[in-house]
């Protein structure tokens, strides 16, 4: 056997070994409970980063424990393969999207079975791949047959020289075009939309059901979803018969309106400018319209707004108010209109204050003075002034008595508002799943026939980057006969926000080889909801919230059985790298070109700033999972990404680390390689009835161990104090002195079980050297023995007078008086207390002994 630990010589070996043997098929057997472990599936960029060597690996590990726990495991993986990437990659390497995204994949895949990861690739999905997006075509139609799809103008980025819209990502900080560096424009389309906003509630109120998740998760879909609680109250506007609908959270200031500000974009903002405002307001208008929604309501940024001319009227106190154009107001949230109230508004009373509008107090702290000029809005509870009949009453009851007042005079009522909005999914782009509608000048949208999906994408696409987008270009596509009344129609030629693909991919993994259905209803709802879900922090809002709309509403269309679609969450923490700047310049600096002892920029001579941050190319701080598992090999990259942080928190990467690891493993190699060569019986079993003392302690360390470890598995996935409990196990096998007993054997193979999960090249080599012909991960997972847990001594702590002196061992059932003679009578307190007077004795027990001499 070798000496030396060399995980080459293993590792490519039990990859084709378990492929061989199918230990990563998914077992069906209906006798086991299930278990589904699921983490996020990658992009397919081309390489593995040290961020998905981490998830993957948590992900693994889990799923590996379960196998051995006896559980029927799915723990697939695939692709969330369409994207803007590889659009952009078409268009600078002249290279077709498809051919660039599954070489990506080829080459990724290949990297994650490196690993040593036990992922189902017989489940593997690619959204891009027509057998995949033919489903996603189905159910969005599934949607649009509930009513929740629907078309609508809404605003995108616009570039005006190379006349194609643009993602977000492709705009700059300035507001250019990526590519033409135009000035962006804002321009309205007509858009597809999916009514989320429909279940904002049920998404809102089922987060209590979400026990396994992160609270602070939880609480940015809170956040996200935003419920208010408030009045829809209308402004008749002056000269006009059309009114002003505003929502607020405060109808009890609705006294102390002094102005009403509509969005610049709202139809209703032509109509009351007065002719003399008309050039002013058009081009305010038109240099908001330029702004994305970003830039228009950044906390940090002066909030802009110009008078109309036109005013409306408080109906609550027949005055007349200016109405404003705004661009903090946007058309698309709430009504596009809010009534201005500067005395009891933060923003208000800045914009007001600015503007010089009056502001008008009508809510005061308890005998506080209405006439007092303000210095800062008033935001807090109080009583109702200046407010008419309502006078004297608490702000607090006030809101329900405006409501039920507005109500009672026609002009308002009650509402509940949420923040969130309805999925714009639109994408004017080529590489995404196309929206199956065909749009007929006679019948208007019609969906294409079940039969006629998927509708695919052409191949071989010309890119150019400029334009509308590819597949409006292609009339032989684009041109196709109505499927309800054959007239000429054309096709949709916006492509499907890629998050749809990826809102209900853990759905079609448990039956991912069904080509007649998107998934068997019995199947899938056998497996879900996921088990254990792991991913970033990241798609904490967009993605969970997505997948749990999509859950909601494929329940409500018959196709599920449950509400939620994952059961546990976990968020792993980010992976970092040790980073040099230059505090002057802002520059990063490469570390090979830095002394580690005296860090210094090697152009300037400047003291370097040492820190730690997210791995990325820029910062010229990632470190290359290849370069890794190269030279340590894979189990070790494991167990350092294990071992050095919790799961949730961020790790930074040191090389010191890893390579205590790999000498972690060297170590429980040489421990078995001595033990393997030697003779003996090892399918003898112990006489627990007659152990010596050293065995005792031997078998009560190997079953402190398995608690421990699977303790800090089950719980909060502790894998770095499970890895601190193998060491543990490790050391008290290396000092035993009953190396050729029973108890000893037993505690070699626990060893490798426990290691198993995290190491499975060296647990599974090692297994098989101490003489099993079954893969190790066909193992059953061991079970602490709670007699062997309990010790026949105890440690009792030697003091005299406060100061430790040494350590005794007693008999654990000995009591506080026991524990006192026992330590009286010991060799090391004599040396202490012989010939003096004790004057008390302090007995903790179970703890220490402390004698007070004089």
């Amino acid at each position: 056997m070798e000496s030396r630990y060399t995980p080459k010589a293993i590792e490519d070996k039990w990859q084709q070994t378990w492929a061989e043997l199918g230990l990563d098929q998914t077992s069906t057997d209906p006798n086991k409970p299930k278990f589904y472990a699921l983490s996020m599936f990658p992009y397919p960029s081309g390489n593995l980063h040290m961020g998905h060597v981490r998830v993957y690996t948590i992900a693994d590990v889990i799923a590996r424990l379960k196998k051995m726990q006896g559980y029927r495991v799915l723990h697939p993986m695939g692709w969330d393969a369409f994207g803007l990437p590889a659009e952009n990659a078409a268009i600078d390497r002249g290279i077709q999207p498809a051919e660039w995204t599954y070489k990506n994949v080829a080459q990724m895949q290949k990297q994650l079975q490196k690993l040593g990861t036990c992922f189902d690739w017989s489940r593997e999905v690619t959204t891009c791949s027509p057998d995949y997006y033919r489903w996603t075509q189905w159910i969005f139609l599934q949607f649009y047959q509930a009513g929740l799809a629907y078309q609508k103008e809404s605003a995108v980025n616009w570039d005006p020289v190379d006349q194609t819209v643009l993602a977000n990502e492709q705009v700059d900080n300035e507001g250019r075009s990526w590519r033409s560096g135009a000035q962006v424009e804002r321009k309205l389309l007509k858009q597809w939309f999916l009514k989320i906003t429909d279940y904002a509630e049920q998404l809102l109120s089922d987060l209590d059901k979400l026990k396994g998740w992160p609270e602070r998760v939880k609480l940015m879909q809170v956040n996200w979803i935003g419920k208010s609680v408030g009045a829809y109250l209308e402004f008749p506007i002056v000269g006009s018969d059309e009114k002003i609908g505003v929502f607020t959270t405060r109808p009890d200031t609705v006294y102390g309106v002094t102005y009403v500000v509509l969005a610049p974009e709202h139809p209703l903002t032509a109509r009351v400018t007065t002719s003399d405002r008309k050039e002013a307001v058009e081009a305010f208008a038109k240099e908001v319209a330029g702004q994305s929604e970003l830039e228009r309501t950044a906390e940090d940024k002066p909030k802009r707004g110009i008078p109309t001319g036109g005013k409306a009227i408080n109906p609550f106190t027949g005055e007349e108010v200016p109405i404003l154009i705004a661009d903090y107001v946007l058309y698309e949230y709430g009504t596009g209109a809010v009534m201005g109230v500067p005395a009891h508004d933060v923003r208000d009373f800045k914009f007001a204050t600015e503007k010089n509008l009056p502001i008008k107090t009508v809510i005061v702290p308890e005998g506080g003075d209405a006439s007092a000029p303000l210095e800062a809005a008033y935001t807090e509870p109080g009583v109702m002034v200046n407010s008419g009949e309502f006078d004297g009453t608490p702000s607090t009851q006030g809101k329900e008595a405006i409501v039920k007042f507005a109500e009672a005079q026609g002009f308002g009522k009650a509402r509940v508002q949420y923040r969130l909005r309805d999925w714009l999914i639109s994408r004017q782009r080529y590489w995404g799943a196309p929206i199956p509608i065909i749009h007929c000048p006679n019948c208007g949208a019609v969906p294409v026939p079940d039969q006629d999906l998927p509708v695919q994408l052409p191949e071989n696409i010309a890119f150019s980057g400029r334009g509308p987008s590819p597949l409006a270009q292609l009339e032989d596509w684009v041109n196709v006969p109505c499927p309800s009344c054959g007239t000429a129609a054309k096709r949709e030629t916006d492509t499907m926000d890629t998050f749809i693909d990826s809102s209900w991919y853990f759905l079609r993994y448990p039956d991912a080889n069904n080509d007649q259905q998107a998934f068997d209803p019995a199947i899938t709802n056998d497996w879900m909801a996921v088990d254990q879900y792991v991913g970033g922090i990241e798609h904490a809002i967009l993605h969970l919230l997505y997948s749990r709309f999509f859950t909601k509403v494929l329940r409500d269309r018959g196709l599920l059985n449950f509400d939620e679609p994952f059961e546990r969450l976990l968020t792993q923490g980010m992976v970092q790298g040790l980073t040099y700047k230059n505090p002057t310049t802002g520059k990063y600096v490469t570390p090979n070109l830095v002394n580690a002892a005296d860090p210094k920029d090697p152009e300037t001579g400047e003291a370097l700033e040492v820190f730690y941050e997210k791995m990325s190319k820029s910062k010229y701080n990632g470190v290359d999972p290849e370069a890794v598992l190269a030279k340590y090999g894979a189990d070790t990259a494991r167990m350092f990404i294990l071992f050095k942080a919790p799961p949730e928190k961020d790790l930074e990467w040191d090389d010191a680390d890893v390579e205590g690891q790999f000498r972690f493993l060297g170590r429980v190699w040489r421990l078995v390689s001595e033990f393997a060569e030697k003779d003996g019986d090892r399918t003898k079993k112990a006489n627990l009835a007659e152990l010596s003392k050293p065995e005792k302690d031997l078998r009560r360390a190997i079953h402190t161990a398995i608690q421990a470890v699977t303790e800090d598995f089950e719980g909060e996935y502790q894998f770095n104090t499970a890895v601190s409990e193998l060491m543990k196990l490790s050391n008290a096998l290396t000092d035993a002195s009953c190396k050729e007993l029973p108890i000893y054997v037993e505690g070699i193979q626990t060893l490798l079980l426990l290691l198993a999960p995290l190491a499975p090249h060296i647990a599974d080599e090692l297994w098989q050297r101490i003489g099993h012909t079954e893969s190790i991960h066909l193992q059953t997972w061991p079970k602490a023995d709670s007699a062997a847990l309990v010790a026949d001594e105890i440690t009792i702590v030697i003091q005299i007078l406060g100061k430790t002196r040494g350590s005794i061992q007693v008999p654990a059932g000995a009591d506080k008086a026991a524990q006192e003679q026992y330590a009286r009578e010991s060799e090391l307190a004599q040396r202490y207390i012989e010939g003096k007077e004790i004057k008390k004795v302090i007995v903790v027990p179970g703890k220490l002994v402390n004698f007070v001499v004089a």
